[in-house]
């Protein structure tokens, strides 16, 4: 049998297939993904369970002329592959190749970014708004995951739309929810009659018709309107929809291509706004996915047909660290509580979840939600803990401010994914939080230069009362002897961890060993440098980094945040204030842009941030800094 993928170049490819072809395509596109994948790593299970939903789309709406927006990119891969980058696939979140999400940059099908949730139907409404001010046609659907519904934002556009009562299609791409059994024959059957254009034009004339009648007509339509929803509410659970404004069809099988294309093409014209409720699988036609969702939905690479992961490495990651001293912490203190925002896995609090479910909160997508809820069970007197990556800290930055910080309130935020992230690219980089924390007043910011030092932070953090955050990498640890018992780092205190009268070597976090690194090779170079390891970002630790700013005017500052607003930013108001003026610094950061997608190695070698990079810095600021040269030669004088 001929491959069909081999003559897809574009969704006009796809317009040509008939139904047994277009069959055909998912299978091989399914194979593709998986074969590309298990070599690559990436979002395996959610792309495979919408194979079928995206050639639906793409044959009954006219893209790119019509524009389809992905609520985050998991399930996109599909869409990349029949829009064009079928051939650069095998490129995808490396540096240079694909995103593995949405980006306009990278395709004119993609009409904006994907990378966190519950944004789709906002700017596809926005979109659907101008394109109707301009008055050009363009149909526009919003796809949105079951699980982005419970961020607000997806309810706030929602209602939105409701509102606005136009021609406007959002995909309830459902792979989770405990609706399944209502798919099959008679929910097929009565979505396809309530979709059909005659049937919308007989319920039509019928309302018209009842509301002519003299005295009575108004009140029989309402009964006969209200035993309609009484009676759908009963074999759909598209009530809520309907309150919203929307008109709900399904729910449909997501995986029955030709119900699909039916079903879209019925409700693509509607005067009204339409939500499609599909249900899907995920992990579609891999076994191991199908039962394991969760591990297979951002897989490293893996063996096809075992199932495996490559590459395990025996030491323990930062987040398993982490979770390990939560645990420790909470079995002899039940006050500490957990709360997640729909990332139990990825946060490592799996663990904390069953030994103590009563103390464990995952709220959905829902990051404002969670500091809020921590917030108030601190007030209280809990101790919660906030388990939440960086990039996503960022949505509830209000709730910071406004809820923990101004009244003080004993949050502890354990700030996973800190940092170069990698092949996530742009919208999942923790490049950010050293800056928008650091200006909140009240807050505490620790990064650990290791995992013994992570547990002993965490466990310090408990006795300070007021927010704290602790930011720490993706990734492995560094293989350093962990203390069998906590012990309480002194607040605000930096570590001189070398001494050297050559140049000073400020880090922080995961840049600490590599400053260590790069402060022995400049050793063998008669390069003798003090090595400080910062621990609080703030407070900064004053009186010690003044102390050696008096004597050593050459400051290397190394951090994995921006530039802006971070660690750097942090001494050199110190200094500005305590009137140091002849101090030279050079701070090593990610520069003012945002990262994009590439590996962790690449990324770090982009910005200097290597053992390589601190020590051609301390060495580049020797050779050409003026104040250096005249402090040397006062002294001989």
């Amino acid at each position: 049998m001929a491959n069909i993928l081999d003559k897809i170049n574009t969704p006009a490819d796809i317009r040509k297939l008939s139904a047994k072809e277009l069959n055909q395509l998912a299978d091989e596109i399914r194979e593709f993904i998986i074969d590309v994948i298990s070599q690559r790593g990436g979002h395996l299970a959610s792309s495979l369970g919408a194979v079928e939903l995206t050639i639906a789309l793409h044959t009954v709406f006219n893209t790119p002329s019509d524009k389809i927006i992905w609520d985050v990119g998991h399930q996109t891969y599909p869409h990349k592959i029949l829009t064009g980058r079928k051939e650069k696939f095998k490129t995808i979140r490396t540096y240079g190749g694909l995103s593995g999400f949405p980006h306009p940059e990278e395709s004119e099908y993609d009409p904006y970014i994907a990378g966190h949730a519950s944004t789709a139907i906002s700017i596809a409404l926005g979109i659907h708004q101008a394109i109707e001010k301009k008055g050009t046609g363009q149909k526009v659907v919003a796809v949105v995951g079951d699980g982005s519904l419970t961020g607000g934002l997806s309810f706030e556009a929602l209602n939105h739309a409701g509102q606005l009562k136009k021609n406007f299609t959002v995909i309830l791409n459902d792979n989770k929810m405990s609706i399944s059994p209502n798919v099959g024959a008679l929910s097929a059957y009565l979505s396809k009659i309530t979709t059909g254009t005659k049937y919308m034009k007989f319920r039509k004339e019928v309302e018209l018709f009842l509301k002519a009648i003299p005295r009575i007509g108004s009140q029989v339509a309402k009964k006969v309107k209200q035993i309609e929803e009484a009676l759908k509410s009963l074999i759909v659970p598209g009530i809520l929809f309907e309150e919203l404004g929307f008109k709900y069809v399904g729910p449909i099988d997501g995986h029955n291509i030709q119900h699909l294309i039916e079903t879209l093409k019925n409700v693509k014209d509607i005067p009204a706004p339409v939500l499609v409720h599909v249900i899907t699988q995920k992990g579609k036609g891999y076994p191991h996915a199908e039962d394991d969702p969760s591990t297979f939905h951002g897989a490293s690479p893996f063996d096809i047909e075992s199932g495996i992961f490559n590459g395990k490495k025996p030491r323990k990651s930062y987040t398993q660290i982490f979770a390990d001293t939560l645990l420790k912490i909470a079995e002899k203190d039940k006050k500490v509580v957990a709360i997640t925002a729909a990332m139990a896995e990825g946060t490592g609090l799996c663990r904390f979840r069953e030994k103590f479910p009563d103390r464990f909160y995952d709220v959905g997508i829902a990051e404002q939600h969670a500091v809020t809820f921590a917030a108030g069970l601190a007030s209280q007197g809990m101790k919660p803990v906030v388990a939440i990556y960086s990039t996503f800290l960022q949505r509830a930055y209000d709730q910071i401010i406004h809820d923990v910080c101004i009244l003080k309130m004993p949050v502890i935020f354990a700030i996973d994914r800190a940092g170069i992230v990698g092949a996530d690219g742009a919208t999942h980089q923790g490049s950010f939080d050293l800056s928008y924390l650091r200006i909140i007043p009240n807050m505490t910011i620790m990064a650990p230069k290791d995992e013994n030092e992570l547990q002993h932070m965490l466990y310090s953090a408990f006795t300070i009362n007021g927010p704290v955050a602790i930011r720490y990498p993706r990734g492995m640890c560094e293989g350093v002897e962990m203390d069998e018992e906590f012990k309480h780092i002194p607040y605000g205190k930096a570590e001189i961890l070398t001494q050297g009268r050559n140049a000073l070597i400020i880090a922080c976090g995961n840049m600490v060993h590599r400053a260590l690194c790069a402060s022995e090779a400049l050793k063998k170079e008669g390069i003798k440098t003090t090595v400080l390891n910062a621990r609080f970002v703030k407070p900064i630790d004053k009186d010690t980094i003044l102390s050696l700013a008096e004597k050593m005017h050459n400051i290397v500052i190394v951090e994995e945040n921006v530039k802006s607003a971070g660690l750097g930013s942090a001494v050199e108001e110190l200094l500005f204030e305590a009137g140091i003026e002849k101090v030279n610094l050079k701070l090593i950061g990610i520069e003012d842009e945002f990262v994009e997608h590439g590996s962790q190695k690449e990324l770090r070698e982009r910005y200097g941030l290597t053992e390589e990079g601190i020590r051609k810095a301390v060495k580049e600021l020797l050779s050409h800094n003026t104040f250096y040269h005249k402090f040397v030669k006062r002294k001989k004088a």
